[in-house]
């Protein structure tokens, strides 16, 4: 099985632009997940799919999304809001308000949190939410099981958007997730660019975004000093692919760019493909 990850979409950051560069990448996006030689069986989008929570965009969104040849799971970022979200996806679970729900597969099952708080950048992830995960993975202690969330649960070290570890909503969640030792991955938004960590023991990926990528600058940042250091590059589309065997899960980092071809398995390019092949045990 693989499943394909797009992530902070920011669909309206140029709400006046017909030709909107967000929407364009998008676009490219779920061509070459529908078009291209890796094409997923399904595909998470990982929250800040539009910029400024207007139904506008969620209108524009679904009709992106209407382009896609497998399913599409939506769910919440920092920049989405709920109330406008479910006037275009009604069809999408909201237990208590939030946007929560499983999405069960060949022997794995994904649980969609929602990490969003209104007026707050950083994640959250109250009682009612806790309850309602701590429900979830009690209810089934056996099959692999995968968090999907916007909002990295750990400090990676860009520190304008970072994560800090004594936050009270990360604390809430590791003690949701504590001894489930079914939890096979945590898969993050958020921060606009592929980072992987071990956070609780457990295998933390980032998904780099369709929109504009964050700098990787990993210095202490002051906010009180402006030095003119980059903070976000156009660099092109990314997504991730996470593929689920029975030998386990692997995850893929990808960019959506035309690459120059330097070798093709051809008659020069069998010899070495069969050794590779030939070297391996039965």
């Amino acid at each position: 099985m693989l499943i394909a990850q797009i992530t902070d979409l920011h669909l309206g950051f140029d709400p006046n632009q017909i030709d909107e560069p967000n929407r364009h990448r998008l676009d490219q996006t779920i061509f070459r997940l529908s078009q291209g030689i890796n094409q997923p069986d399904l595909i998470i989008a990982t929250g800040d799919m539009v910029d400024r929570g207007d139904v506008e965009s969620y209108a524009r969104l679904r009709d992106a999304f209407s382009k896609a040849t497998v399913p599409v799971y939506p769910m919440m970022g920092n920049h989405d809001d709920r109330d406008n979200f479910a006037r275009i996806f009604s069809d999408v679970p909201m237990p208590d308000g939030f946007v929560q729900y499983c999405v069960p597969l060949d022997g794995l099952r994904l649980v969609i949190l929602d990490t969003l708080e209104p007026q707050r950048h950083g994640g959250a992830f109250c009682a009612v939410r806790s309850a309602w995960l701590s429900a979830r993975l009690n209810e089934d202690r056996e099959t692999p099981t995968v968090i999907v969330m916007h909002h990295p649960p750990f400090e990676a070290g860009i520190a304008w958007m970072d994560t800090h570890s004594t936050e009270p909503w990360v604390q809430r969640f590791s003690d949701a997730i504590a001894g489930h030792t079914n939890i096979v991955a945590i898969w993050c938004g958020h921060l606009h660019r592929p980072i992987a960590a071990v956070w609780q023991g457990i295998c933390v990926t980032v998904c780099g975004s369709t929109s504009a990528e964050l700098t990787l600058d990993i210095n202490m940042i002051d906010a009180d000093l402006p030095d003119n250091r980059s903070m976000v590059i156009n660099g092109p589309p990314a997504l991730a692919l996470h593929r689920w065997t029975d030998k386990g899960l692997v995850t893929f980092f990808d960019i959506v760019e035309d690459y120059e071809v330097l070798a093709r398995f051809d008659g020069k390019m069998q010899g070495l493909v069969r050794h590779l092949i030939d070297e391996r045990p039965e």
